[in-house]
């Protein structure tokens, strides 16, 4: 099977440079564009709310299996606007059905100056994208399923 290259959009750069990027900052959340944040559900807990408002999050997209829902949930329901959703990490999984709610969540969000943060459990497994996302977050690993089904999508 051939390798298919995606083709987006120019993206713009983030203000933050990635050459100080260390392997200990999979912990935390990076900004990978402007007013787009990545990051795991650690970055979202409880004893991160100083972190979260300093960084002006407004928007949390919550990613997470079922069998997740009782540790990876919503923190702060009153403080932030949420999204849940329940994806199975496999490379089986429909994902394509939530990409148009998930774009209107954020668009909405940076439209009215907002910023969102996209977290799973570990914030990793979800090509030019890829290339750009990993170099504000080299951790990333997304399975063949998902790769696949942005391919797809994309034609």
């Amino acid at each position: 099977m051939e390798d298919v290259k995606l083709e987006f959009p120019s993206l713009p750069q983030c203000k933050d440079d990635a050459e100080g990027w260390t392997y200990p900052m999979r912990r935390e959340m990076q900004e990978i564009l402007p007013g787009l944040f990545l990051g795991p559900y650690s970055s979202a807990l409880k004893s991160k709310l100083p972190i979260l408002q300093k960084y002006g999050i407004t928007h949390i997209i919550c990613i997470r299996q079922n069998i997740e829902a009782n540790f990876v949930k919503p923190n702060f329901q009153q403080l932030f606007r949420y999204l849940v959703l329940d994806i199975a990490d496999n490379p089986v999984e429909n994902i394509i059905r939530y990409f148009p709610m998930t774009k209107e969540f954020i668009d909405g969000s940076l439209q009215t100056g907002g910023k969102v943060l996209v977290h799973g459990n570990a914030g990793i497994s979800r090509r030019d994208a890829f290339a750009y996302v990993q170099e504000r977050r080299f951790c990333i690993n997304p399975n063949a399923g998902f790769v696949h089904q942005l391919q797809s999508w994309n034609k």
